[in-house]
């Protein structure tokens, strides 16, 4: 076979590809703007220049090295930070040195306050990653917000968001108690005759239903949408996702109400015989049982920042509690007749209450002083605060949504209103969602409140799109996070602080645990002496001989505190003087 012509080669379907130029920066372009001379005949001079820069040119390629010149970036280093934005994550003000402090300590606030200002610039940065804004229902000219009903509001909205908006006619086994997860995916429904169901709302999914036969006065879920918990007649009773009895709790009897601490993993229950009791759900003991002795407990709130409960009483008071106290923490005289209802917002500051005298009340728990207050015509039954800081107050078979109740400004006019078929028997917000959970004697209605979730949410701890093995490994992480319950107070923020109680409250403290004092003296014992030295008479002079010791640092002791208050009278004494302060003893001095 003959041997291919070159001609043939060239022609072939394979050929080398081109080399693309690589695109330069914008920085790195350069403009002519000098016209070319006119060629001249180099000098020998310049020949040998050039020929020198070839050489070292040659020499760099040999190395590795670019003889190109190096572009400068007109835009070095990070980013800056708008101050708005960094003031927005702030935390708090710049620990200061204290004087004569040691090197240990002074190299600790620095590296802390580095810490911390590095975290609040991330923070900052990362704020541009969260696009999505809560939008509030804004009307036309002249036209009231509240007079909007939902329909109008499914029709306008897109599909996915239009089926937010659903009714559950369940008039067989009503009024209905309801409760939301924390990621806000699921529903749990509890009828007063008996009827628990659990839904994923969105895809309209049943997880269970069933009928305990028996009445139903709560339900709540626990830390996760595996296990939730129902208060019925006589005990507590604790259920799996698919309606399986795990736990039947007889120490909880006659609950009513049940708050659920997702940190603590503690589950706090508010029964009709004025009990208030503590279940750690991860170890499945009794942490604390409380007898408040303020009669039936059938109001109750948890304050999401500091984990204390609040519980409304018959009288009129609204007390805070602990586990690690008999006491109340705070006792507030709110109403004039009994508290209806309360919550407490998402940051702790301020709560809202209701009462019989038709009156709807915002406090601010920093101060435990009220902000402003309104009547009301026939007084709100249920109340629920959205992590935005929508209220929703429920009169009777209308439900009312008011917008900045937590302001300065007082509640004027509602910001939407619905209302339902029967009467209204509890109130949620879904988290992280624009919508509101109605329970009533005819069922459940889900209702559109635009800007009431938060659109953006932290995955580590709240995901609402977490997978069934990204669920259990939360659960070990949190499981191993858990907060004791002796760590609730009013002030969490007193946890990081230094204990700077004196020596003598310390010591008090060890004599009373202790039940003696370490540091007191021992008794004098006389060493035994042979030879007859030994005998009673001669132990009871030697005792005799020490005994005056002791009174005389008695005496010294008690002679100094003498000397040291008359000095500190003097002192007084002559500060009136030259202030000139005058007595009525001062018209007999010559």
């Amino acid at each position: 076979m003959a041997a291919p012509t070159p001609e043939v080669l060239s022609s072939t379907h394979v050929e080398k590809k081109s080399k693309q130029k690589v695109s330069k920066r914008y920085w790195e372009e350069t403009k002519n703007t000098e016209q070319k001379k006119p060629e001249e005949e180099p000098s020998k001079d310049v020949q040998n220049q050039n020929e020198a820069t070839v050489k070292e040119s040659s020499l760099k390629r040999k190395k590795g090295e670019s003889d190109k010149p190096v572009k400068e970036d007109p835009f070095p280093g990070q980013a800056p930070i708008p101050t708005e934005r960094l003031q927005k994550f702030q935390r708090g003000e710049k620990h200061k040195t204290p004087a004569g402090a040691r090197r240990k300590l002074k190299e600790a606030i620095v590296f802390s306050e580095s810490v911390s200002e590095l975290a609040q610039k991330q923070a900052a940065r990362y704020d541009l990653l969260l696009p999505e804004d809560a939008g509030f229902l804004e009307g036309d000219e002249g036209e009231d917000t509240s007079t909007i009903s939902q329909d109008d509001i499914a029709d306008a909205v897109d599909i996915t968001s239009g089926s937010k908006y659903f009714n559950l006619h369940l008039s067989q086994f009503g009024p209905y108690r309801l409760d939301y997860s924390r990621n806000g995916r699921h529903l749990l429904l509890g009828g007063k005759k008996g009827h628990v169901a659990c839904i994923d709302w969105q895809s309209k999914d049943l997880m269970c239903e069933m009928n305990v036969m028996e009445t139903v006065n709560d339900v709540k879920w626990l830390h996760t949408e595996a296990m939730f918990a129902v208060a019925q007649k006589k005990w507590l009773y604790i259920y799996d996702s698919k309606g399986v009895e795990l736990h039947c709790v007889k120490k909880f009897n006659d609950v009513l109400k049940m708050q659920f601490l997702p940190y603590h993993f503690l589950l706090a229950t508010a029964s009709a015989t004025g009990f208030l009791q503590y279940l750690d759900v991860s170890v499945g003991k009794e942490v604390a049982a409380i007898g408040t002795k303020l009669g039936r407990l059938d109001v109750m709130a948890q304050n999401p920042y500091n984990a204390v409960v609040h519980l409304g009483h018959p009288n009129g008071t609204v007390s805070l509690w602990s586990p690690n106290q008999r006491e109340p923490l705070v006792k507030m005289l709110c109403h004039r007749g009994a508290v209806r209802s309360l919550t407490v917002d998402k940051t702790g500051m301020y709560m809202v209450t209701s009462g019989l005298d038709r009156k709807l009340k915002v406090y601010d728990i920093r101060a435990f002083k009220p902000l402003h207050s309104c009547f009301l015509p026939a007084g709100a039954s249920c109340l629920s605060l959205s992590q935005k800081g929508l209220l929703s107050a429920a009169t009777g078979d209308v439900v009312q949504v008011y917008k900045n109740a937590c302001g300065s400004s007082t509640l004027s006019k509602p910001y939407m209103a619905h209302r339902l078929r029967g009467q209204v028997c509890g109130v949620a917000y879904c988290p992280f969602e624009d919508v509101l959970g109605i329970g009533h004697e005819q069922g459940f209605t889900s209702m559109i409140v635009p800007g009431a979730g938060e659109p953006n949410f932290d995955a580590l701890d709240t995901n609402p799109y977490r997978s069934f093995k990204q669920r259990q490994e939360w659960e070990v992480k949190a499981l191993l996070e858990k907060v004791q319950p002796e760590l609730i107070g009013l002030d969490p923020g007193q946890l990081g602080k230094v204990d700077q109680a004196s020596f003598e409250q310390r010591h008090k403290e060890r004599v009373e645990a202790l039940g003696f004092d370490p540091l007191a003296k021992e008794k004098f014992k006389p060493i035994k002496k042979k030879k007859g030295r030994s005998s009673a008479g001669s132990v009871e002079k030697r005792k005799r001989k020490v005994a005056h010791e002791d009174q005389r640092d008695i005496i010294r002791q008690s002679v100094q505190e003498k000397m040291e208050r008359q000095k500190e009278l003097e002192e007084k004494s002559k500060e009136k003087r030259e202030l000139g302060v005058k007595t009525t003893l001062d018209r007999f001095r010559k």
